[in-house]
């Protein structure tokens, strides 16, 4: 920090918080795919959300996502259109166009049809289908999982993060954030133009205008961006001022809750208007917030304030480990 840097008790306190939220620190938990399979690299797996799987005539991608059952109870329907959303979200984040989602459901029947109701919702929005999936009657908590295959060209990986990439965030802003979950729905504003949305990424990384990309999730903005920038480790520093958010809703809220599109993307020098623009024909939110350095540390930026929200050298988020070479 320079004798320019000034502090800022608020920043502070956004750095504070996103350090500290569940969805960022439960990530920790994935450790444990290291130590019972070993060293993943990232890209092929045994990994985060999703993989490259190579086949006779091209490559997939292959996900999985298993919901909160607190709240698959609350909100079943909710619960199921979530399920298609995230595997989704995951495939387009690795430059994926999806196939088709494998759903599993334990629940009685009531809940298990209004589940199958939101799957039946959000399958019309992405314009993807059921392929299949198994379904148990429960008369217990309920459990809802769902897996998701897609077909890929070049596929976005954070193994080809490099410093000097510009940060780019892209988000839908003109939902409206749950008061219930940290969840900020934009889809039924988009509409059936959310199949396009998703769509953006496969483009960019067929014409090479980002190389790498991290959905926002359950861990936040911050949050997300520190498990894009872990297998580095990279850094950067996040320009709070130009990073896209929707008007009227708090910062440390907006950073930390899991929006139904937004995404984080690598983008290489001179490549920055290429990859904001498609976004932005779409009515989508996007701009240039940062540029990825070697130093391992993600900070914030609000004007010439600064904060530092992890060293991911000392700090790693999901303690998964690389595998040689």
């Amino acid at each position: 920090m320079t004798d320019a840097v000034r502090l800022d008790p608020d920043l502070q306190e956004i750095a504070a918080a996103v350090r500290a939220h569940p969805g960022l620190t439960s990530k920790s938990a994935i450790g444990l795919v290291s130590e019972v399979l070993g060293p993943s690299d990232w890209l092929v797996g045994p990994g985060d959300d999703g993989a490259v799987v190579p086949t006779s005539r091209g490559r997939v991608v292959a996900c999985g996502e298993a919901l909160w059952p607190p709240f698959v109870a609350r909100d079943p329907r909710g619960a199921g259109f979530a399920a298609v959303l995230t595997n989704v979200n995951d495939l387009a984040a690795m430059g994926a166009v999806p196939l088709g989602i494998v759903d599993t459901i334990v629940a009685d029947d009531d809940t298990a049809r209004s589940v199958l109701e939101g799957i039946r919702h959000a399958c019309e929005l992405y314009d993807v289908r059921v392929l299949g999936g198994h379904l148990t009657r429960h008369d217990g908590e309920p459990a809802v999982s769902a897996f998701g295959v897609g077909e890929v060209d070049t596929p976005l990986s954070v193994t080809r993060a490099k410093p000097g990439h510009a940060l780019v965030v892209a988000a839908a802003t003109d939902g409206r954030m749950r008061p219930d979950f940290p969840f900020f729905p934009a889809f039924e504003q988009r509409g059936t133009r959310s199949a396009g949305d998703v769509a953006v990424l496969a483009e960019l990384a067929r014409s090479g205008a980002a190389v790498a990309a991290k959905d926002v999730s359950m861990a936040g903005l911050v949050g997300s961006l520190a498990m894009l920038l872990e297998w580095g480790p990279l850094g950067v520093t996040l320009d709070l001022d130009a990073t896209p958010a929707p008007e009227g809703v708090d910062p440390i809220a907006w950073l930390t809750c899991f929006p139904s599109f937004g995404f984080l993307l690598c983008v290489p020098e001179g490549r920055e208007d290429d990859a904001v623009a498609p976004f932005r024909r779409r009515g989508l939110a996007a701009a240039v917030v940062g540029r990825l350095d070697d130093s391992g540390v993600l900070g914030l930026r609000r004007g010439d304030a600064e904060a530092t929200v992890l060293d991911l050298r000392t700090e790693p988020v999901t303690r998964l480990t690389r595998s040689p070479g």
